[in-house]
């Protein structure tokens, strides 16, 4: 089993290089496994070049230990540790420093939903976290960027599915969904919006979107009558 998400978590960060997120080693993905209580995730600062399944590193859930693998977790393995351990639907998580959300991000702004791309993906805003105070920079900077994470989806109410994304201030995003696959897809649309709504917002500051347009976008693609599409597709 676990090769086998290997082989998911290797193929989902290089595709995050083929759809142009992520540059040098600026970014990770990881899978779970929650049978095994395992997450597989890329090692820390290597480079995408000739990056293979057996390069990942697999790390155990509770204790954040790594049980397999050469190389040094990501740096960030505290953060995905902590989305998983918050909310049992995720099956995958990508951190990306992609521009356009990274924008938002060092803006302090939620990217807002403003169109039916967006809503399509996107059940409402995507939120941007509040800052992390210098004590918690300084004593656990990735468990608790993890935290704030968990903290803004909470406080605001948000099912984590519906919105599978989330920019942390002066950061950048982090995306999730059932599998490593999945997070990587909404990381590249969480940038494609993002980029769309720097330009909307130039021609117009005040632009929106009705509730009723985002409603039919979304439920449509992915409520309990969505007839959007073949039925086959992966529905991410």
């Amino acid at each position: 089993m676990l090769d086998a998400l290997k082989k998911e978590v290797c193929e989902a960060n290089l595709e995050l290089v083929r759809r142009g997120v992520v540059i040098y080693t600026w970014g990770n993905v990881s899978g779970i496994d929650r049978d095994a209580g395992m997450v597989v995730i890329k090692p820390s600062g290597v480079d995408y070049d000739g990056m293979k399944p057996e390069d990942m590193v697999v790390v155990d859930l509770d204790s954040g230990e790594t049980a397999e693998g050469r190389w040094k977790p990501s740096s960030d393995t505290k953060t995905h540790l902590e989305l998983y351990r918050a909310f049992p639907q995720i099956g995958g998580i990508t951190h990306t420093h992609s521009i356009n959300a990274v924008a938002f991000a060092q803006a302090g702004m939620d990217i807002p939903a403003l169109g039916t791309t967006h809503a399509d993906y996107f059940y409402g805003v995507i939120p941007c976290t509040r800052e992390l105070t210098k004590a918690e920079v300084e004593e656990a900077y990735e468990l608790n960027t993890g935290r704030v994470i968990v903290e803004c989806i909470k406080e605001r109410g948000i099912d984590p599915m519906a919105v599978p994304g989330i920019v942390v201030r002066n950061h950048g995003p982090f995306s999730w969904g059932k599998d490593a696959a999945a997070s990587v897809y909404h990381a590249v649309v969480m940038d494609a919006v993002a980029e769309m709504d720097l330009k909307t917002l130039i021609l117009n500051p005040q632009a929106t979107i009705q509730p009723y347009v985002l409603d039919k976008h979304y439920m449509r693609k992915h409520g309990p009558k969505a007839y959007y599409g073949q039925g086959k597709e992966r529905n991410v």
